[in-house]
Order: C-alpha cells, then structure tokens, then sequence
C-alpha cells in the first residue's frame, strides 16, 4: 500500500555559532538531529501514515510506531511493524475487534481507550490497557496524548455515539499537533481545537457528520492540513471532493490531502 510520508519541522532557528573560525559547512554539520532545547535549536519530527481501511490506520510519529482502530485481522497488518501504541476510539466493529487487537498487540505494546472498550473486552487483554476518558491528557515516552469528546448532536443519530463514551484523540510531540476526531458530529470540542498540524476528519451519514458540517468544522478550528477518513455510509462513500471544495473556497489556509481508505472498494 502506498504510504505518504509527511515531514514536520515544528521549530527553525539559526544557531549563533560559538567560534567565529568555524565555517557555515561545519556549524551546519553540528545542528543535525539535534532536539529542541531552550537555545532554540533545530527539531525535525516525522510522520508517516499508512492508511489500512476506512478508520483503521498504521502510523509512524517520530521514533514511535502507533496503530489505531486495528480491525480486518491480523492479515490486515502483514508486513507492518509491531505497535508501540495502539489506540481504540469506540466499541463499535469498526473500530474495536478483540480478536485483530490481540493479534497485532505484542506484550509491550501500550493500548490506550475509553472505559467503555475495557468494559467490552472479553479477554486478559483489557489488562494492557491504559484507559484515558474524554479531557483527559497521558503522556508516554515524550508523547502528550489528549481524549477529545466524539459524539451525535442530530437527535436521529444520538443513539449511535453518546457523549462520553468515546474519544477522539490529539497526539503531540515536539509541538507537533495531530488529530483523528473518532466517530463525531461538529462538535464544539472539535471546533474549539487550536494549532492543529495534521486532522483526520470523519464524514459519513448516519453515523457521523455531512461533508458541509464536517467542512464547516475544519473552517472553525483551521488545521494546517486535513485528511478526510471514515467516509463510508449507508449510501457508498461521501463526497470527499464537495468537502475539498467548501474548505478551498474558504480560504483559510488549510490544505485538504486525500489518501486510500478504501483500497478493497466502498463495500
């Protein structure tokens, strides 16, 4: 599966550099790789995404390797590395399956969900979970991990995904912002987000949101780059091209990048 790799640089400075002798190639050559430190010094974090279908989606974030929502079985990961991270959103089938979460998980995997998908885990497996519920942020390994609400506002759809049940997430390292809104409507807690790098966005009816609200959030909270995901309902896939449309026409600076969430089809 192609797999897009995206580069953050989330601070750039010019170092002053200590001996007037040294030459601009020697003071570039001590600046690479370094962190950032209070001397404002050059960071570099990577992120790379491999979608696998629909919610479910293999990422790379700086040294660190995160699924989430691991459904479609273990032949649905062949060929990935083994997770640091795992985070589930929702109990839906969609995004929980236990049966692919104990194939992909290995023993020093972390999982992070909401209570409600530790309370519908069958097995031992809801012992290597860490449960972080909405507004709650938990940081591992250098990495800030905050669970943002996800849920209906339409009175037809509150039946599918109740407020507070389960998370949407922001994941952070090195000031570098991403977001995956999990199963949501426009929420204000979504559009209430700042300084967003990267939002993964669902759109799907019933369960979701329109293309023209999931649009008109994004235009509310202006992240620097938005990737429609989760954008098969009822009636076949949303219309993702209508969703580039109404943010490019808004003119707010957000880039809107597609990538494969489908590769088996609509079905």
């Amino acid at each position: 599966m192609k797999k897009l790799i995206l580069t953050a640089f989330t601070a750039m400075a010019l170092i002053s550099c200590k001996n007037e002798n040294k030459s601009t190639e020697e003071s570039a050559s001590e600046t690479e790789g370094m962190a950032m430190t209070e001397d404002s010094k050059t960071v570099e974090t990577e992120f790379n995404i491999t979608p696998i279908e629909h919610a479910t989606a293999v990422f790379d974030f700086g040294d660190s390797v995160f699924y989430i929502d691991p459904v479609g079985g273990a032949e649905a990961f062949e060929g990935q590395p083994d997770p640091d991270v795992i985070l589930v959103t929702d109990i839906h089938g969609d995004h929980l399956n236990e049966e692919t979460l104990a194939a992909v998980a290995v023993s020093s995997t972390t999982i992070f969900a909401p209570q409600a998908v530790v309370d519908a885990l069958k097995t031992d497996l809801k012992n290597q979970v860490t449960i972080i519920n909405n507004d709650e942020t938990k940081n591992w390994d250098g990495y800030s991990l905050t669970a943002i609400p996800m849920y209906n506002l339409r009175e037809e759809a509150k039946q599918f995904h109740t407020k507070g049940r389960g998370n949407g997430y922001v994941l952070e390292k090195n000031g570098l912002r991403v977001y995956f809104s999990g199963d949501t409507e426009d929420i204000p807690e979504m559009r209430n987000l700042k300084d967003i790098d990267k939002a993964f966005i669902c759109m799907n009816l019933p369960y979701t949101m329109t293309v023209a609200s999931a649009a008109d959030g994004v235009i509310a909270f202006k992240p620097k780059e938005v990737y429609p995901y989760h954008f098969r309902g009822q009636d076949g896939l949303s219309d993702v091209e209508k969703f580039k449309g109404i943010v490019d026409s808004a003119n707010i600076g957000t880039e809107v990048i597609f990538l494969d969430w489908y590769p088996n089809g609509a079905e």
